[in-house]
């Protein structure tokens, strides 16, 4: 459906300077956004390796194991239909603690083999389990603490303290997290995993 609206966007746009008699400078505009936009781009990965190559030395030096294991007794607390020593929540720290970091690169591998695990839990191979959809909840809206893209962007369009966001993004990505875990606990009730482990 998108596509459609931005092909009516588009063919809108020619017709009308076709009309008008501006194709011209449509042309010279199109032109021009596009060499920003490259450029743009070619600034922000620049920024984007330099950000990734601190988080990755930040995990390297074990960081990331070490808020794994501060947030285990939480991941423990949300997940408690997986056993204690499970794969599963060894991966989950490690994705979650990937994110406070900043690191999606390295949390999206991590995730993935966090679900593969939860999958194999999961007795109801069609359908989501609460596990799965829990995680899923809290990897999407995922508490982060240092925001390397937002700050990469925020450098390149002039910012004075492009990291200044810090703790706004602390405090925003934490309200998302909460409502995402307490819209997760409030659906569950409505889903046929959950009244069928009740009847259990």
């Amino acid at each position: 459906m998108i596509n459609v609206i931005w092909l009516l966007l588009i063919g809108s746009s020619i017709t009308l300077a076709t009309a008008n008699g501006t194709l011209d400078q449509v042309s010279s505009e199109i032109l021009k956004s596009c060499e920003s936009a490259v450029e743009f781009v070619f600034r922000l990965v620049g920024l984007l390796m330099l950000w990734s190559g601190v988080m990755k030395v930040a995990a390297s030096s074990g960081l990331t194991e070490s808020i794994a294991r501060i947030i285990s007794p939480v991941v423990r607390l949300l997940f408690p239909g997986v056993p204690r020593n499970h794969r599963a929540l060894t991966y989950i720290c490690l994705a979650v603690s990937s994110n406070i970091l900043g690191l999606g690169n390295a949390s999206t591998p991590l995730g993935i083999k966090a679900m593969e695990e939860l999958q194999k839990l999961n007795k109801r191979k069609d359908t989501a389990s609460d596990a799965m959809c829990t995680f899923l909840a809290i990897t999407t809206s995922s508490i982060t603490i240092v925001p390397t893209t937002v700050i990469a962007m925020r450098s390149l369009t002039g910012s004075a303290n492009p990291a200044e966001i810090l703790s706004t993004t602390l405090v925003a990505t934490t309200c998302s997290t909460v409502a995402a875990l307490i819209s997760d606990r409030i659906l569950r009730q409505f889903s046929d995993t959950s009244r069928v482990t009740r009847r259990r």
